[in-house]
């Protein structure tokens, strides 16, 4: 049981720090004047059976080396919505026109995105590192500190 913890809490260890690591990534990324040039609701519905989803659609011109460029990443993930109302309120920071900050990718100038990812990973990395350490911990104690000691034959009492 206690190997199995641990084996648990590294793995969720080793996902919160690989999204941390990928927050920090972007924020080595070249800061870019760019401009809003559409900002719009995207619907979505993958199956018949599935509900709606709702995507913040937004692109923007930026020049990076030179050359213009077009990208349509707010971070690195857009995931959906099955709430209208959450999408719209990513678009009233993205209106037509806005003259904004994107992070471009300096050894892929087409990858850019308009807000880094949270760094909140790391913060929260201390929990699966408690199953880590108690789940070692479980399976020392149950290899090596409970070792049955030899019974010992009872002594006859002496007259």
């Amino acid at each position: 049981m206690g190997l199995f913890l641990a084996l648990a809490g590294i793995v969720f260890t080793w996902v919160l720090w690989t999204a941390w690591q990928r927050a920090e990534e972007t924020r080595r990324w070249a800061p870019t004047p760019c401009r809003i040039i559409s900002s719009r609701l995207g619907k979505e519905q993958p199956t018949p059976n599935s509900n709606t989803a709702y995507r913040a659609e937004v692109r923007y011109s930026y020049t990076f080396a030179g050359s213009p460029m077009t990208g349509s990443l707010i971070k690195r993930v857009n995931s959906p919505s099955q709430h209208d109302d959450v999408a719209r309120k990513k678009l009233e920071y993205y209106p037509v026109g806005a003259e904004l900050t994107c992070y471009v990718n300096p050894a892929k100038p087409d990858q850019a995105i308009l807000k880094h990812d949270s760094r909140a990973p790391l913060y929260s990395i201390w929990f699966p590192i408690l199953f880590v350490v108690g789940g070692l911990g479980m399976a020392w104690n149950a290899l090596f500190k409970n070792k049955i000691s030899p019974v010992q034959a009872p002594t006859a009492p002496s007259l």
